[in-house]
């Protein structure tokens, strides 16, 4: 008998590139460096697309939406969150959390986190309360320290 929940753990990094867009959550953050990707490189979707997909017990995002197809760029990661959803949700889940910590030492998030978690939950078709977004710094330690770029930690719980 499979458990009435699931439990999935995701992590994504990018380096910035000054001459993109940020998006994180499926928000634009306006005046902050974007990252690169063959995406539009939403590292929190990313995080979070491969928390799902783990919870499911299905392959990672590279599998389903692989860098090495043309389809995938330039994509809007909400429009693959999406589709990560409705596999989930077609194999009989559906997201009881998401819990992400945003690791950068630049831009600040607090003001755009109410704006990223209204997102996040219209995709993941859940309430707001069940979508967590801590922005958090690496205290000039390593490269995200360094400000090279951000990385993503991600846990995901699945309901049946």
């Amino acid at each position: 008998m499979s458990a009435p929940f699931r439990i999935g753990v995701g992590y994504d990094s990018h380096v910035f590139d000054p001459s993109r867009p940020l998006f994180l959550g499926g928000v634009e953050i306006p005046g902050a460096p974007g990252l690169r990707g063959h995406s539009d490189a939403d590292v929190l979707l990313h995080a979070a697309i491969d928390a799902l997909f783990g919870a499911a017990g299905l392959p990672d995002i590279g599998a389903h939406f692989p860098d090495t197809d043309l389809r995938w760029k330039g994509a809007d990661s909400a429009r693959l969150l999406a589709a990560c959803v409705s596999e989930i949700e077609a194999a009989g889940w559906r997201v009881g959390n998401i819990d992400a910590a945003v690791v950068a030492e630049t831009p600040k998030l607090s003001p755009h986190l109410p704006a990223i978690r209204a997102r996040m939950a219209g995709i993941l078709h859940c309430p707001e309360d069940c979508v967590s977004v801590k922005g958090k710094t690496n205290e000039g330690m390593d490269d995200v320290g360094a400000r090279v770029g951000i990385c993503v930690h991600a846990v995901a719980l699945l309901v049946r």
